[in-house]
């Protein structure tokens, strides 16, 4: 049995993951969660499981976690999910879902390493910002790095037992998002509530958000660098509107093979969760008598200026990426806030990118340096 440590279990991969483990209760265990809003949700899981430690936002909802579970590890804060990443130290089986959003996941990721954790990675950011410095703790530690995005988990499993001298170029596909059918002239007045309508799947708002602008596909290539240890050249964006072909891999023969399933994330998480062996997942099979076509589009840099924005960061390399991560947080913010227009995004995250002077190798606190210096920025500028 594998114990699970679940950062952002009220989120839509944490409840997607819990789903899986009550289907199979022989398999797992669920030993400690975090949620930051959903009080609620949160009383909900831990009265259906034995956990060892419950992270929450903050001292008042702490006290109100701690009153309905007086038996149970209750801690708050950034520090807490630190807690969490760490909990039960000597347990060298247990699996780090980290399925938090934003910049708060990259120090669990990190200490979770240290303690020789395996991670099963949801947060982006903890490899566009820290991929410099993960990389250098996998090669210390004995531990691995499974991802769940549906694109990086297709592309991880087909690259099973293949050498990869023989690769030639990965494909990672993307849905387009809500407005892939609007011209940019349209994009000057769409409202959030238009945004956050997404075609193919059900996500939380910041990664809705990020699909609109084609955000999550640019980090999603700097992912995969790190991930696969491609040359982001070789990495290549396309437009699948259908979302059944997760990601697919060329061969230098000019062949390609593609991971075909339903768009449901629960089969990413069910794959990475139970490796090396498959499950019976709980998504719908693909029934191919029922597809009546599947689209290719090149992505249009003049379209998406952002996913061109996220290659240019990783090329600039170091803090580069770190302040595109950062200016698109509190972009989308301001943008939920409407305080900022969808097209500001782009133009704001840009504007940061390009006069910012890169440090080559930041460190760890120097990366929530820049991070905090420049959301400071742009709030002051926006937030009003």
């Amino acid at each position: 049995m594998k114990n699970i440590y679940l950062l952002g279990a009220t989120g839509s991969i944490g409840t997607q993951t819990i789903e899986i483990i009550e289907k199979h209760p022989d398999a797992f265990c669920l030993k400690a969660i975090s949620g930051y809003k959903n009080l609620d949700s949160i009383i909900e899981i831990a009265s259906k499981f034995c956990l060892d430690l419950i992270a929450v936002k903050d001292m008042e909802d702490a006290l109100i976690i701690q009153k309905h579970f007086p038996n149970t590890k209750v801690v708050y804060g950034e520090n807490g999910l630190i807690e969490l990443a760490v909990c039960n130290p000597k347990d060298k089986e247990g699996l780090l879902i980290n399925a938090l959003v934003g910049m708060v996941g990259l120090k669990p990721t990190i200490e979770s390493i240290q303690i020789n954790r395996n991670v099963l990675l949801a947060n982006k950011e903890s490899l566009v910002v820290g991929g410099h410095l993960i990389k250098d703790l996998l090669e210390e530690h004995d531990v691995h790095l499974f991802p769940i995005d549906s694109e990086h988990n297709a592309i991880w499993q087909m690259l099973q037992g293949e050498n990869p001298k023989f690769i030639k170029k990965l494909y990672i596909t993307a849905s387009g998002g809500s407005f892939r059918d609007l011209s940019r002239a349209q994009l000057s007045d769409v409202t959030v509530s238009q945004a956050l309508k997404h075609p193919n799947w059900t996500m939380g708002s910041k990664i809705t958000i990020d699909s609109a602008t084609m955000m999550n596909k640019g980090f999603e290539i700097i992912e995969a660098a790190y991930l696969f240890d491609m040359d982001i050249e070789n990495i290549v964006p396309i437009i699948h509107r259908e979302s059944i072909i997760h990601s697919m891999v060329e061969y230098i023969d000019n062949s390609i093979s593609g991971l075909l399933a339903t768009p449901d994330m629960r089969m990413p998480i069910s794959y990475a969760m139970f490796y090396p062996e498959r499950e019976e997942s709980l998504i719908k099979p693909l029934d191919f008598t029922k597809l009546s076509k599947l689209t290719f589009e090149e992505v249009d840099y003049e379209r998406y200026p952002l996913v061109k924005l996220a290659i240019k960061a990783y090329a600039l390399g170091g803090s580069a990426r770190t302040v595109l991560n950062a200016a698109n947080e509190a972009c989308v913010d301001l943008f939920l806030k409407q305080k900022i227009k969808f097209i500001d995004i782009e133009t704001i995250v840009s504007k940061s990118v390009n006069t910012h002077k890169v440090i080559a190798h930041p460190s760890l606190d120097e990366i929530y340096e820049i991070d905090k210096a420049i959301k400071k920025e742009i709030y002051k500028k926006y937030n009003n």
